[in-house]
């Protein structure tokens, strides 16, 4: 089946890779579409870094627990 996913808004999109899961075009055109609010991080490829790194991800996996406890 050929989508133009361009036309289609980002939740359908969404919508279509979660139950098209073999369509590679589809998640590749979702993953292309950039979120221009996000947050970029800059941290050096050193040890250092990378401890940086992984204590940014606890605490948006520690936010994100927390928000959906509280549903």
């Amino acid at each position: 089946m050929n989508k133009d996913f361009a036309k289609m808004s980002k939740s359908e999109l969404r919508q279509y890779v979660l139950e098209h899961k073999e369509d590679l075009e589809a998640l590749r055109s979702l993953m292309s579409r950039r979120n221009l609010q996000a947050t970029r991080y800059n941290f050096p490829n050193t040890d250092e870094g990378k401890k940086q790194i992984e204590e940014v991800i606890k605490q948006k996996i520690q936010k994100k627990h927390l928000v959906l406890v509280s549903l």
